[in-house]
């Protein structure tokens, strides 16, 4: 595979990605771009400098970077989809009690029984307070934590902290006010406000929800600066336009844009697919441990370096098409219905949809998408035959049915490294590629998993 080193630009990349984390935060997809957009224009309104415009940029694509880590808390807590729950709570007022509270009444524990849902509804009214908090705090540092593992400045990693804290103190987690509060966070928190509301019912809407928030949520100048924006017409028109994910990158300072190193792309595939793992606890360091299956098989068949590194991150990434996939699924202790059933496998195809997204991972889209096509043909997404099926998949494949039989899940224990090659041998030829099974065992040897 040839090297990208040098050919990619930062903002490529995490504008690529950042597709992932509207799934995930239950926002259609280009939410996190189109907050970019917004929020720049703002930035640029307010006179800030190169530098503050650069922190500024990444900390609104990557508002949402923490948001898989309480995606299983909350539908522990709520028992509802926790992307629906995200999607719906961002067209509520928060601060208004009446509103929030037709909103848990509509939400929490829809389906369940009504005794079930009853102490559902008992439990938020006590301590929904306490959750809220929980929950915002779990994901702001999560994701400040994640913005420095990718090798961003605090003033970025901040901005992501302080996300949900309102001008007027009454916000979460930390209730900090006014000035306090880092202007990025301000920024990202309005252009959020203004980008969810444009899409559910149009920009009017949108002009109008930021400024019933001035003075609560927004400090007035910022309101006032972005009903200026607001009045140019050709603002939204671009905001609604096909090709905004080019437009973004020239939203960058032009002076500090960044090519992305191969050393680089590794520390950000490998930060997303954390990402990928945090959602359930019952696929914590799946992705990273599917990596380490796969280069192994692959050093086994000799191939290069540049074609591993190719291989390490599209096994990292492999399923990054989950964060479209509700908690109430993912983690259910039970047998999925055939509807459940359907969902999980659309992550196939939202993997492939996401890293599309980056011209260079076509191919690895496709490779990536394909982690459950089987040999026979009985495969998803699309039915692949055996010859349609890459080497690289092959092994993908088997060494992520290798480590999702041996970690636990929702409905069973893990199962032994024995008797889980013993039931990937009985597949082999159908859904298991032999020989890639073959490899597959000297690696489990070398690596001393038995």
């Amino acid at each position: 595979m040839p090297s990208i080193d040098g050919k990619l630009f930062l903002s490529e990349v995490i504008g690529a990605l950042s597709y992932a984390l509207d799934m995930t935060e239950g926002q259609p997809a280009g939410h996190s771009i189109r907050c970019c957009y917004i929020g720049m224009h703002l930035g640029k309104k307010l006179g800030l400098d190169q530098q503050q415009q650069w922190d500024l940029y990444y900390t609104l694509l990557l508002k949402d970077a923490g948001c898989s880590s309480n995606a299983a808390r909350l539908y522990e807590l709520y028992g509802c989809d926790e992307r629906d729950f995200k999607h719906e709570f961002k067209l509520v007022d928060n601060t208004d009690f009446r509103e929030v509270s037709k909103f848990i009444i509509n939400h929490v524990g829809v389906g369940e029984s009504f005794l079930s849902r009853l102490k559902r509804l008992i439990d938020v009214g006590k301590n929904g307070s306490n959750y809220a908090v929980e929950l915002i705090e779990t994901r702001c540092e999560r994701g400040a934590d994640i913005a420095i593992r990718l090798g961003f400045n605090e003033a970025i990693a901040d901005g992501i902290r302080y996300l949900d804290e309102h001008w007027n103190g009454e916000g979460k987690p930390y209730r900090k006010s006014g000035h306090e509060i880092p202007v990025n966070s301000q920024i990202a928190l309005l252009a959020q406000v203004a980008d969810v509301f444009f899409i559910s019912s149009g920009q009017d809407a949108s002009l109008e929800q930021v400024t019933r928030r001035s003075g609560s949520w927004f400090d007035p100048n910022l309101v006032a600066l972005f009903d200026d924006i607001a009045n140019d017409d050709e603002f939204w028109q671009h905001l609604n336009s096909d090709d905004l994910q080019q437009q973004i990158m020239k939203l960058e300072p032009a002076s500090m844009a960044m090519r992305v190193s191969e050393e680089r792309l590794d520390d950000i595939t490998a930060a997303f697919g954390m990402i990928v793992d945090t959602k359930s606890s019952f696929t914590f360091d799946h992705s990273s441990r599917v990596a380490l299956y796969t280069e192994s098989i692959a050093k086994h068949f000799g191939y290069e370096k540049n074609h591993l590194s190719y291989l390490r991150r599209a096994a990292l990434l492999h399923d990054i098409g989950k964060l479209g996939v509700s908690n109430d699924i993912l983690d259910k202790p039970g047998k999925l219905d055939d509807h459940e059933w359907a969902e999980i496998r659309k992550h196939s195809k939202f993997t492939e949809e996401i890293l599309s997204h980056l011209s260079p991972f076509t191919t690895m889209a496709k490779m990536a998408g394909a982690h459950h096509e089987k040999l026979d043909g009985t495969g998803y997404p699309y039915g692949l035959c055996a010859e349609e099926i890459h080497m690289d998949t092959r092994i993908i494949t088997a060494a992520d049915i290798f480590d999702a039989i041996t970690a636990a899940r929702p409905y069973r224990g893990a199962v032994p490294v024995e008797k889980t090659l013993e039931i990937m041998r009985g597949e082999c030829g159908t859904s298991i590629d032999p020989v890639v099974f073959d490899a597959l065992q000297t690696v489990v040897s070398d690596l001393a998993l038995k």
